[in-house]
C-alpha cells in the first residue's frame, strides 16, 4: 500500500498534496516542512529546521512504500535506503537557480544549494515520479537525465465547488485587468507594468486599473521594493491595486468580475491562475513558454513573454472587442471543466497500481534468481 506524503502550508506544492488527499482513500502522512530558504548555515532557523528533519526522516523511514508531493522532500530518498518512493516534481525552478541556468527567483547561498544538490540527488533516485506537465517531463529528461518510463504526466485539477463565475457585486469599483501570483523575476511582472503603461497612454483606458493579488513572495522586502520602485517610475502609483493574499472564495470573485487576467510568467511547471480564471469566465492573456500553452490551449491568447508591444496589443484587442472576450469566457470554461482533481487522483491511482506490479514482479524475478543459484 502506498503511503501519501503531504506538506502543511498554503504554497503550490502543499495545495497539491492536500487536494489530491481528499481525493485518495489511501494512508496519509501529513507534515511540517518549513524550507528556511534564504538563511545562512548557522542561523537559529536553519539550525531549527535541521533538527526538524530529523524528525522527518525518522517519520518516513517507518514506510515502505510512500509518495512524496513536495518534491523538497526529495531529499529524504537519498537516505531512505528501505523505501520504495513516488515523487511529484512540481517544475525545476530553484535547480535552475541553482546551477546558473536562470534566475527566476533569486540565486539561492550555500545552504540552500546543499539542499538543493540533496533534492537533485533524490529526484535522479525516485523509483518513479509524477511530473505534473509535459513540460516538466521535457526539463527532467534533458536535465536529469530521468529515463522516460520513470516519468507519468499527470495534471493539476482545480476546485470547481470553490473556482466559477460569480458574477454580482463587484470587488473593485472601477473596470480593472488582473494579475494574479508573487513578484519573482520570473513571474515577469515588469513586462505587464511596462505595457500597462503604454496601455494607459490611451484616454479610452483612462478609468481602467490592474490589480495585483498575492504576496510578494519569499524576500518580501526585496521583491516589493523592486515592484513599488518601478510602480512610482512609471507614474502608476493610483492605477496599481495590491490586495496581498485573498481566499479562495475572494479570489474567485475577483477572477469573475476583470477584464482579463494577464499572466505573462517566463517559467510555470502548471500554473494554476490561467486556470482558474478560465473556470471563473475571465479570459486569460498569457505566455506562450514553458507549460502555459499545455494547460491554456487555443483558450487563451499566447505572447511572448519579453514582447511588451506585443502584450500591449493583446491588451487593446481583447479590451476592445466584448464578442472576443464572450467567446474567450465560454471556451475558458469548457477547457476547465477538464481539470478535476477526481481525475488527478484516478490517474494518481493508476501510477500507484503500476509501481506496485513492478515491485511484485522484480520480488518475482529476484526470488527465481535465488532459487536458480541454490540450485
Amino acid at each position: 500500500m502506498v503511503t501519501l506524503v503531504v506538506t502543511t502550508g498554503n504554497g503550490s506544492m502543499d495545495l497539491y498534496g492536500q487536494r489530491l488527499s481528499q481525493n485518495l482513500d489511501v494512508p496519509l502522512v501529513q507534515l511540517s516542512f518549513p524550507e528556511p530558504f534564504g538563511s545562512g548555515f548557522f542561523s537559529l532557523r536553519a539550525s531549527r529546521f535541521l533538527l526538524h528533519s530529523f524528525g522527518v526522516y525518522r517519520t518516513l523511514s517507518s514506510y515502505k512504500v510512500l509518495h512524496l508531493t513536495n518534491h523538497h522532500l526529495a531529499r529524504f530518498i537519498v537516505f531512505l535506503r528501505k523505501s520504495i518512493c513516488i515523487l511529484t516534481v512540481h517544475d525545476l525552478i530553484k535547480q535552475f537557480d541553482r546551477m546558473g541556468i536562470s534566475t527566476y527567483i533569486h540565486r539561492p547561498n550555500l545552504r540552500d544549494k546543499l539542499d538543493l544538490w540533496l533534492d537533485w540527488q533524490g529526484i535522479r533516485k525516485a523509483h518513479h515520479i509524477i511530473a505534473i506537465s509535459h513540460n516538466t517531463k521535457r526539463d527532467l529528461i534533458k536535465y536529469a537525465n530521468i529515463p522516460e518510463e520513470r516519468i507519468s504526466v499527470i495534471y493539476h485539477g482545480i476546485d470547481h465547488s470553490v473556482f466559477y463565475p460569480r458574477y454580482g457585486e463587484r470587488p473593485f469599483p472601477f473596470p480593472y485587468i488582473l494579475f494574479v501570483g508573487s513578484e519573482h523575476p520570473r513571474k515577469n511582472l515588469e513586462t505587464l507594468l511596462k505595457a500597462f503603461y503604454e496601455l494607459k497612454q490611451d484616454v479610452g483606458f483612462k478609468a481602467l486599473k490592474l490589480v495585483k493579488v498575492g504576496k510578494a513572495g519569499g524576500r518580501e522586502d526585496d521583491f516589493r521594493a523592486r515592484t513599488l520602485s518601478l510602480v512610482k517610475s512609471l507614474g502608476l502609483e493610483e492605477e496599481v491595486v495590491f490586495t496581498g493574499f485573498v481566499s479562495e472564495e475572494e479570489l474567485a470573485r475577483i477572477y469573475s468580475n476583470a477584464e482579463c487576467l494577464v499572466f505573462p510568467s517566463f517559467y510555470e511547471g502548471f500554473g494554476w491562475p490561467p486556470l482558474e480564471a478560465m473556470a471563473c469566465g475571465c479570459p486569460v492573456i498569457t505566455s506562450n513558454t514553458s507549460s502555459l500553452p499545455e494547460v491554456v490551449g487555443d483558450c487563451g491568447i499566447m505572447v511572448d513573454p519579453k514582447d511588451i508591444g506585443g502584450l500591449v496589443k493583446a491588451l487593446r484587442l481583447l479590451l476592445t472587442s466584448r464578442e472576443l472576450r464572450e467567446r474567450m469566457r465560454f471556451r475558458g470554461m469548457k477547457r476547465a471543466g477538464m481539470f478535476t482533481w477526481e481525475k488527478t487522483a484516478r490517474e494518481t491511482l493508476a501510477v500507484y497500481r503500476l509501481v506496485q506490479e513492478s515491485l511484485v514482479q522484480n520480488h518475482y524475478f529476484s526470488y527465481c534468481n535465488l532459487e536458480t543459484k541454490s540450485s
